[in-house]
Formats: C-alpha cells, sequence, structure tokens
C-alpha cells in the first residue's frame, strides 16, 4: 500500500490546513442531518490539496456511498445510469442519506464524455442525495453550468508548515531518522501540494533508516504552476528567477496573457507603473502574432519574457495588499457575442460569394448597409437577392422587413388614330337617312349650315384629348 493511501486522513481533525473549508462542511453536513437539503459541494482547488480525502470524510457522515470517479466513463448514459438512479432513491438497507461523490467534473471533455455535463445538471436538479463534486480548475468552462447550483468551496495549497508536520508524523511512524531541514526542504518543494510530498518521501526514504541531505539531489519534479500562480508571482514579486519559475504553466500563453492584463489596474497604482505594464504586454502580443503568422513558435520565448518578468519590473515596488483576482472579461464577452459574431460571419460569407469579395470586405461594408436597410424596397431586394434570413436582418434593422405591394395592372390605353365606330344601324334608321337625302334643296341648305356648323365642331373635337382605348377589338 502507498504511503498516500496508508496515512490518508479519516477524519477531518487530521486533515492538514483548510481549517475555513471544514468548518463550512461541518455546517452542510448538519443541515442535511437536521432535514434541510442543501445544494451539492463543490470543492475546487489544485491538485494534492485534499478534495478527494474530504469527499471521502463526508461520506462515512453518511449511510453509504457512491463515487463516480475521473477514470470512468462519463458519458451522458453512464453518469444517468450510476449517479442518476442513485440520487432519487434510498438506500436499500438503511433509509438514511447516501452520498453521491463525483470526482473532477471538470475532466469531462471530448466525445466519449459527450453530454456528460448535461447529465450532471439533471441529476443536480433532480436529486435527494446529497452530493459532492470536485474540480481542479474553478474556471474550467464545463463548469459554467454547474457551479451556479452548487456551494462552491475553495480548497487551497496546503502551507509549508503543515506539510512538514505530516511528513514528520509519517518519518516517526516508518521509523525513519530524517533531519528537520530535509523534510522542510521537500514541503518547500512540493508548493502546496501534500500528496507529491508523500510521494516523494516515500521514493527517499522507503525501506531505509534514515534520510539525509544526499537524498534530495537524486532528483526533484518539475513545478508546473497554475495560472493564477503566474498571475500572482508576476504581479506580487520583482524576483526575476521566481517568476520565470511561476510562468511555466500548463495553459495556452495567450490565456496568461489575458489573465495580467485584465489583473494589472487591479495590483498598480500608479499610473506611469500601468502604463510601463501595458506596454510590455502589447510587445508581447506582437511576437504571439508573429509566432502565428510565421509558425514559429521561438518567438514565444519573447513574448514570455516581456509579459513576467517585463511586467513584474514595470513596478517601482511590490504592494503589501490584498487583492481578489479574476478572470479574463474577454472570454466572457466573447461568450456573449457568440451568437451575433455567427451572424455576422455568415452573412459575410454570403456577400464575399454573391458580390466577389472577401469576408473582410464585406464586414467593412456594414455600416453602409445599416444605413440602406432603412429603405423598406432596397432592404427587401438587397435580402432576396443574398438570401438572407430574418435573424441575419437583424444586424442591419430591427424591424422585419415587409414585401412591398404588387402594383394593380391599369386599364390598357387607345392608340390615337381614326375615331371608334359606333354602333351598326338597323334597317329602318338606315332607310330613314335615306329618306332624308331626297328632301328639298332648303332641306340641302340646312344640311349645308349644319354640316359646316359639324365641321367646326369636328376642328373642337380634334383640339380637345382623345378618348382612351377600351379594348382592341373596337378596331374593324
Amino acid at each position: 500500500m502507498s504511503w498516500t493511501e496508508k496515512y490518508r486522513p479519516r477524519t477531518f481533525e487530521e486533515v492538514a490546513g483548510n481549517k475555513k473549508a471544514i468548518e463550512e462542511i461541518k455546517k452542510w453536513i448538519d443541515e442535511w442531518k437536521a432535514g434541510n437539503p442543501q445544494p451539492p459541494l463543490l470543492l475546487v482547488g489544485p491538485p494534492g490539496t485534499g478534495k478527494t480525502t474530504l469527499a471521502h470524510i463526508i461520506g462515512r457522515e453518511f449511510s453509504d456511498t457512491l463515487e463516480l470517479n475521473a477514470s470512468d466513463k462519463r458519458s451522458q448514459d453512464a453518469i444517468r445510469r450510476t449517479a442518476g438512479e442513485a440520487s432519487s432513491t434510498y438506500s436499500l438497507f438503511n433509509h438514511d442519506l447516501k452520498l453521491i461523490i463525483l470526482d473532477e467534473v471538470d475532466g469531462i471533455h471530448g466525445n466519449e464524455d459527450r453530454g456528460g455535463v448535461q447529465a450532471i445538471n439533471r441529476i443536480i436538479k433532480e436529486s435527494r442525495q446529497p452530493l459532492v463534486l470536485t474540480a481542479n480548475d474553478p474556471y474550467s468552462k464545463r463548469l459554467q453550468t454547474i457551479k451556479p447550483k452548487c456551494k462552491v468551496i475553495n480548497i487551497r495549497k496546503v502551507h509549508t508548515a503543515s506539510i512538514a508536520a505530516a511528513l514528520k508524523r509519517i518519518c516517526r511512524a516508518e521509523g525513519i531518522d530524517c533531519p528537520p531541514d530535509v523534510l522542510k526542504e521537500l514541503a518547500k518543494r512540493s508548493m502546496g501540494d501534500l500528496r507529491s510530498a508523500i510521494n516523494d518521501l516515500e521514493a527517499m526514504a522507503k525501506g531505509e533508516e534514515s534520510v539525509g541531505k544526499e537524498l534530495l539531489d537524486t532528483g526533484a519534479k518539475d513545478a508546473v504552476s497554475t495560472i493564477f500562480d503566474a498571475v500572482r508571482a508576476v504581479l506580487k514579486s520583482r524576483d526575476v528567477v521566481k517568476v520565470r519559475e511561476a510562468m511555466r504553466v500548463d495553459d495556452d500563453p495567450t490565456s496568461v496573457l489575458e489573465f495580467i492584463a485584465e489583473n494589472v489596474p487591479r495590483e498598480y497604482e500608479k499610473p506611469h507603473e500601468i502604463s510601463r505594464a501595458y506596454d510590455m504586454l502589447s510587445r508581447a502580443d506582437v511576437f504571439f502574432g508573429r509566432a502565428v503568422r510565421s509558425r514559429d513558435y521561438t518567438y514565444w520565448r519573447y513574448a514570455s519574457e516581456l509579459m513576467g518578468p517585463g511586467v513584474a519590473l514595470s513596478k517601482d515596488e511590490t504592494y503589501r495588499k490584498f487583492v481578489r483576482y479574476s478572470g479574463s472579461s474577454s472570454f466572457r464577452i466573447l461568450r456573449r457575442t457568440r451568437k451575433k459574431r455567427a451572424l455576422r460571419d455568415s452573412v459575410a460569407r454570403k456577400m464575399a460569394g454573391k458580390m466577389h469579395i472577401s469576408p473582410r470586405v464585406a464586414i467593412s461594408m456594414f455600416p453602409f448597409l445599416e444605413i440602406i436597410f432603412e429603405n423598406d424596397e432596397m432592404a427587401y431586394e438587397i435580402k432576396e437577392y443574398l438570401e438572407l434570413t430574418d435573424e441575419e436582418v437583424k444586424l442591419f434593422r430591427k424591424r422585419k422587413i415587409r414585401a412591398p405591394e404588387r402594383k394593380k395592372p391599369g386599364k390598357k390605353t387607345e392608340t390615337p388614330g381614326r375615331p371608334l365606330p359606333g354602333p351598326e344601324k338597323r334597317d329602318d334608321e338606315a332607310g330613314a337617312d335615306k329618306g332624308r337625302s331626297r328632301k328639298s334643296p332648303e332641306d340641302g341648305s340646312e344640311r349645308n349650315r349644319s354640316h359646316g356648323q359639324g365641321e367646326k365642331k369636328n376642328k373642337k373635337n380634334d383640339e380637345k384629348p382623345k378618348e382612351k382605348q377600351t379594348s382592341l377589338f373596337q378596331f374593324k
């Protein structure tokens, strides 16, 4: 049995450090036992600080414990089949409460774990049993929907003195003689990771009766800091060696730059210090851009020097004050605007395909489109041409585009020409006309006078606008 398991704490009193967190956990247990259901516990902290140990100690306070470890399958079906059913039922032999432990929930990722976060959220919503969740990264994207539903307790790194005391107890139990300065060096080397310190001691002293300083040189692990350790070292120290060691993080260096840029105004107070720090960060960002464009990632070392020691030396002196550091706000802004940026890119691609321009040029034309879209008719034509959806139209105007009303077809006009003939006369009317034509000359004179008057009337009619044609079939 390894020493980490052999000497794992069994009670809260045996746990090294985190006394305030333990008091909050005890109150949570008392509320459950009193019949007051509480939200799930989310224990967040670096590896080796005792999160899983605390979860197992909590489990001893209840009748039964079910643990779903990070090494298990964490797909939606697996989680609901194991933890989901257990969270909604009581124990078979004991009707008391049982504890459900979901270890390292921030490790759910990829296709194999698809739907795992949704399954955990559903368990939290429907559970009638106490739940304890553990995670290493408090700012993991996978915890965004889980954290608001839980009581978050931060488990901090164990103090060097507490680690040295725990190592001394182990040496006494194993009958090993180890100088205090060696134990202190092991505790300091572990950087708050108690489990790592116990493993180092076991590797050095197992099977030995005494341990000397010469064994410290047999090997030391490469310490990897978290992103917050790096930010704290940069902003709180002027020691270049210490800052360089802290900058060895297992995260994307551009994320480290964003975190440092977010917290510089919180730590530095003098304007010229803030100005110098941001000047260093801007130069580091230039080198990151060169690395991406040229695929030559040796530029990262220059960026690391600028955003690490460069920002650390921008301050005149270190500030002895407590500052609560926070994650980069740019990530939160990107999450909020994700949908809008997707619509923007979709419209830009459609414009690029129709207008034979690049998406970047298309995006630069958006302000002009907002002005053009104020006209309903032009907005409708552009929408139909680019085949935009109603959601994409909202980028340029808030109200919907109504289809223009179609004009009703007008009456066909007559072409100018001969006057339209009247209706055909009947036989009796034709005979009467012939009779009139055989009348006396007096009648002829009258007829001539009427003819003259008729010519005058025809002249007047010629001056008037001619009637419109109503049908093509009226022509002979």
